[in-house]
């Protein structure tokens, strides 16, 4: 069931969707560790991406596993949209994804995102600037239509084929729907029959058993996981793993025996994974009379050694070990998925180096 991009094979039909202020580095990083056909970065906005506002394009960053990452940009002037594609693509992107499905007014407003749907002439236009400028996959994601008397997401579909688009992610709700009701599935099949390039379903799958009704009922060829990610990084592996027969990874199983089927905080999940049991005394007789470190909540602490890490699978080791043997986790300690302010990491790592 893998899925044919071109330039790019993914191995697996599940995905991990975009989500501002979640689907940073960090996190898509965490994704990937478990499984994942293909993780996407967080919308960017093509202008200011050109423009090189560093929080824009820092968003764009790809991290490990760049041939399973996707970096989406958004926006309403062809000259943009190109140049910002050139410039992801530059920066090591075997992907990149168009959106055309935000519904947030502040997106719509601008005549980005789902607002495209009123206008398929336009939103060609945005289409083959971007597939003309770059040599890697391009793939759109986009709703049914813009409201229930405009459902138009098989025509886009079309044209968007025809202007060399490699696949299709359709969420199956329309943008005056935002996130109301239910997402229709069963209508996402209307867009599979109009083409022959590969069409994902998106739109409230949160669980394997989703996944496979979403499949049986749009008949697409994969899923992208958004909202059911949140808390579950492991989630798109174990409906991977449902969906195709893949080997579920050992992290991944461990997690679910520990009861990890519903949300919970990714420092407990790195408890989980370390196999420690979470009870009331979680330092241990050699962490616990160290001083706390403020503002952490006991999760760091003062040692002759430096500070030390008194959580998660590298319980016991000082920050500057990690900077040697894990780089990975003290990203991950860094980002706003941390239960420590980044802040605070960021100043004692600071002050060590000084």
């Amino acid at each position: 069931m893998s899925i044919d991009l071109g330039s790019t094979q993914l191995s697996l039909p599940v995905f991990l969707a975009p989500l501002a202020g979640i689907t940073d580095l960090p996190f898509r990083n965490l994704v990937q560790s478990f499984g994942s056909g293909l993780v996407v970065s967080e919308m960017i906005a093509s202008q200011e991406m050109v423009e090189a506002k560093y929080s824009v394009r820092d968003k764009a960053e790809l991290g490990l596993g760049v041939e399973n990452t996707s970096v989406q940009i958004a926006g309403r002037h062809p000259y943009w949209m190109s140049e910002a594609a050139k410039l992801v693509a530059d920066q090591g992107a075997r992907v990149i994804d168009i959106n055309m499905g935000c519904p947030a007014k502040k997106v719509v407003n601008g005549y980005s995102g789902s607002a495209l749907m009123r206008d398929l002439d336009h939103a060609l236009t945005l289409i083959e600037a971007v597939v003309m400028a770059v040599d890697v996959p391009v793939t759109l994601k986009t709703r049914l239509g813009w409201d229930d008397t405009l459902l138009n997401a098989p025509e886009l579909a079309r044209r968007a084929e025809d202007a060399g688009i490699r696949m299709i992610v359709i969420h199956g709700r329309t943008r005056c729907q935002f996130y109301k009701g239910h997402s229709d599935w069963a209508a996402i099949h209307r867009v599979k029959q109009a083409v022959s390039i590969p069409v994902i379903a998106n739109g409230d799958i949160v669980s394997s058993d989703h996944a496979k009704r979403a499949m049986a009922q749009s008949r697409a060829d994969g899923v992208m996981v958004g909202r059911g990610a949140q808390g579950r990084p492991w989630i798109i592996a174990e409906i991977a793993h449902v969906l195709t027969g893949s080997l579920m990874p050992k992290e991944v199983i461990e997690a679910i025996s520990y009861g990890a089927t519903e949300y919970v905080n990714l420092d407990d999940l790195q408890d989980m994974l370390a196999g420690r049991q979470q009870n009331s005394d979680r330092l241990g007789p050699s962490l616990v009379d160290l001083e706390p470190v403020d503002g952490t909540n006991g999760r760091l602490r003062h040692s002759d050694l430096g500070i030390v890490i008194a959580f998660g699978k590298h319980k016991g080791r000082t920050l500057q070990e990690l900077e040697k043997i894990d780089e990975r986790y003290l990203d991950w300690l860094s980002s706003p998925s941390s239960p420590i302010s980044s802040k605070t990491v960021s100043e004692l790592l600071r002050n060590h180096r000084e």
